[in-house]
């Protein structure tokens, strides 16, 4: 039986084991911290424009585990906000253990508290890579799904320091990228004014510090927005996010609020003195990061060139996933690159052909895209969201999507 690794235990990271397990090989996901999910514990949003036909497209392909799980956790579905229609918003504190226990039950083995600084590599090819507590791991095939937000430098010098995220750098160490350890080339992405990497964009409020007025508010319509006073809007706060779907004046003019178990505030930073002056948030607390009242984490500092079969470029087997495989922004596009990396991990590992999703879907033609000024990308907005729906690519009719996938010969094709 092949043994393949996996590094990083995030959305993308869980998708590729899971795929990679479906192929018949033995998976281990090697996670430096206590918890699966990475950044996916504070996200919450899923299917929002784009991302509802990828996520179908997905679960026609076969890879529908983690998409159902989400909407197993939603605390709505359908909400309507500013620049985005028909989102769910999934519950948080949830997501993880669910996610746990579903690669548990899979047989998939998970080493947390297990830090990759190393890799043992020989004319691009690996055979082990080393941990934090110098314990070589042995596999036939390897999959980086490290993502690219840390070290602490990166967000010390990029950033307004480090923003206490739920990464947890200081106690878990730093994140190794061992794409380039294997002798891969990483490169970062860059903000409007030239800046490496850009601010995660949204932060985390204790639901429970806010008046009744707006809890009630988030937890009947899954959504709040509440006006700022004009000294009090920052727009060049936009310009600094990593998520440019959300990047709209609407997001500097008002404090714009959604339920995701917590409440998920879309800036990607707001002094504390200054947000407790607005009506509701008079006794306000940061959850992610705690410190949201100065910045937050950079992201998009160690991306990797990788081919078409999300395989790393320089290497033979070593394939990648999430933020880790291109500039893309949210969960759904971890999960759809994490699943192609492990499902074509498999096959790698058992010398079959590796699969390629054509430009025909949604998901292939996020694969091939490239922005003008090497930019983001996401289903959810911007430029690629636009380029959807030119294509003809966008819609929410499961059947159409369907039979895309179908006439793509590509109906239940991770399940094989």
């Amino acid at each position: 039986m092949a043994k393949i690794i996996v590094i990083g235990g995030g959305w993308s990271g869980c998708a590729a084991a899971i795929a990679a397990k479906k192929t018949g090989a033995e998976v281990r996901i090697l996670e430096r911290t206590d918890l699966l999910l990475g950044l996916g514990n504070v996200g919450g949003i899923m299917r929002n424009n784009g991302r509802f036909t990828a996520a179908e497209e997905n679960i026609c392909m076969g890879a529908g585990e983690l998409f159902s799980l989400t909407d197993r956790c939603a605390t709505h579905r359908n909400v309507d906000f500013p620049g985005h229609h028909h989102a769910t918003f999934y519950n948080v504190i949830l997501a993880e253990p669910q996610v746990r226990s579903l690669v548990k039950e899979m047989g998939i083995r998970t080493d947390f508290l297990t830090r990759a600084v190393d890799a043992v590599c020989e004319e691009g090819r690996l055979s082990a890579v080393k941990t934090a507590e110098g314990e070589y791991i042995e596999a036939d095939v390897f999959i980086d799904c490290t993502g690219t937000t840390g070290p602490m430098g990166n967000c010390m010098e990029f950033g307004n320091g480090c923003s206490m995220c739920v990464l947890r750098c200081p106690a878990f160490g730093p994140r190794v990228s061992i794409s380039e350890k294997a002798g891969g080339h990483d490169y970062y992405g860059k903000r409007a004014d030239g800046t490496p990497g850009a601010f995660s964009g949204s932060v985390k409020l204790e639901k429970s510090s806010l008046s009744a007025e707006i809890v009630r508010q988030l937890e009947e319509k899954g959504t709040a927005i509440i006006p700022l006073p004009e000294e009090l809007i920052n727009e060049s706060k936009l310009s600094a996010k990593v998520c440019r779907q959300y990047a709209l004046r609407p997001f500097a003019e008002n404090v714009i609020l959604i339920d995701t178990g917590y409440a998920k505030m879309m800036t990607p930073y707001f002094p504390l003195e200054q947000l407790r002056t607005v009506p509701g948030f008079e006794h306000v607390r940061f959850v992610d990061p705690y410190a949201g009242g100065k910045g937050n984490s950079v992201r998009y500092m160690a991306v990797t060139e990788r081919d078409a079969f999300m395989r790393v470029r320089g290497t033979k087997n070593l394939f990648c996933g999430g933020e880790k495989a291109g500039l893309y922004i949210g969960h759904t596009e971890a999960i759809s690159t994490g699943t192609l990396a492990g499902h074509n991990a498999g096959r790698f590992a058992r010398g079959q052909e590796l699969l390629t999703l054509p430009e025909s879907t949604a998901i292939g033609a996020l694969l091939a895209y490239r922005k003008d000024d090497g930019g983001m990308i996401t289903f959810a907005g911007d430029a690629f969201f636009a380029y959807m729906k030119e294509q003809g690519l966008y819609t929410t009719d499961r059947e159409i999507i369907e039979k895309r996938i179908k006439q793509a010969g590509l109906t239940g094709v991770y399940n094989s």
